[in-house]
């Protein structure tokens, strides 16, 4: 045990390697090189204004561009991403990149060695709350790259179902910069330590409660929503009185990775289903980038991630910028949302007038 009494990433991801004896450490360097891509965000986002770091990408130029994704950059979007290529292109690990800010895949430069892996990542999800000081995060997952070497990678090579990561994990950057990640052996967090500059285990074995009182949605959608969305949140709206005899609190944070994080540390449900808003997108959020690694995060903790009719990690993508519905946290209340979905004849009758009770949420 170190002289602090915890242990520290490196040392945490020494003893999962002797689990696998043939293993050769190219793993551990890679999630060591993506902690390290977080330190420098985190940095980056705590001087804030301090550090020219907040607005739009390019807002002096004549207008913030967009990314891939047709959403507004923020500077920090950028950098961030600048900082998850740089520091893990070189190191001989990955094959390639996938980002959610770049339309196509990232090719590792010619003077680098190409390793066994693939990284994909959101690399700062949130950014809308970053010029109001509400925290943001990174999402990763690493998978593995296909046998042949030393070809470029293609977007096929990206397409593997969320049951086929590696690993998966997220930053927090908050009151405390977090590290939450999964090798396919539970869920483990790590605070950094500002006077080492380590990540040290905090948090050794996360798990989600299978019940909890509180859920997450965007409720100005409402009008959007599905018959059996509508029939969940009214529920939980009814409290006591209503049929789920409890009351619940709602929550929305705007960013993904702080609702995931605060569903680990005490239970909860997150919704952004498939909605009728823009029906040319099945969801608003990214299957490769975002879903699929909260999904396996969550799986690994004992919660439960979905689509609201499948398991998210049981989908398999057809696209690098694939969007999708999502619904994860407390195992109980996932399945009750599935239950929902799967009920023809009770969403013929959400959607009679007749039945409907009398909600904030009703359209």
């Amino acid at each position: 045990m170190p002289l602090t009494g915890r242990k520290t990433l490196t040392q945490y991801l020494i003893e999962e390697r002797r689990r696998f004896p043939e293993a050769s450490g190219d793993f551990n360097a890679l999630i060591l090189d993506v902690a390290m891509a977080c330190k420098a965000i985190a940095r980056a986002v705590a001087f804030g204004a301090l550090g020219d770091v907040l607005g739009n990408h390019a807002a002096e130029a004549g207008g913030a561009p967009v990314n891939v994704q047709g959403e507004t950059q923020k500077k920090l979007d950028v950098l961030s991403n600048d900082y998850f290529l740089r520091i893990t292109e070189w190191g001989g690990h990955l094959a390639g990149m996938a980002s959610e800010e770049m339309e196509a895949p990232y090719q590792i430069p010619a003077p680098h060695a190409r390793g066994k892996y693939l990284l994909v990542f959101d690399p700062l999800d949130g950014s809308s709350n970053i010029d109001v000081n509400v925290s943001v995060g990174s999402i990763f997952s690493v998978l593995r790259a296909p046998e042949a070497e030393g070809r470029e990678v293609t977007e096929a090579d990206f397409l593997q179902a969320g049951t086929q990561q590696v690993a998966a994990g997220y930053a927090l950057y908050g009151p405390t910069t977090m590290l939450v990640l999964t090798v396919g052996n539970g869920v483990a967090g790590f605070t950094l330590d500002p006077n080492l500059g380590e990540f040290m285990l905090t948090h050794a074995e996360l798990t989600v409660p299978a019940d909890t009182q509180e859920f997450a949605i965007n409720a100005s959608n409402s009008r959007f929503w599905e018959a059996p969305v509508k029939r969940y949140v009214d529920e939980c709206l009814a409290g006591k009185t209503g049929p789920r005899t409890k009351d619940f609190n709602m929550r929305w944070i705007a960013s993904m990775v702080a609702e995931a994080h605060r569903i680990l540390m005490r239970g909860g449900v997150f919704l952004y289903p498939r909605d009728s808003k823009d029906p040319a997108k099945p969801g608003r959020l990214r299957l490769l980038y975002e879903a699929n690694p909260i999904g396996f995060i969550m799986e690994q903790a004992g919660g439960r991630a979905s689509t609201g009719r499948v398991p998210i990690l049981g989908v398999q993508p057809e696209g690098l910028h694939q969007r999708i519905g999502l619904v994860f946290g407390s195992k109980n209340e996932v399945e009750r949302i599935e239950r929902y979905h799967a009920e023809p004849t009770a969403r013929k009758e959400l959607d009679n007038p007749l039945f409907h009770e009398r909600s904030l949420f009703r359209v």
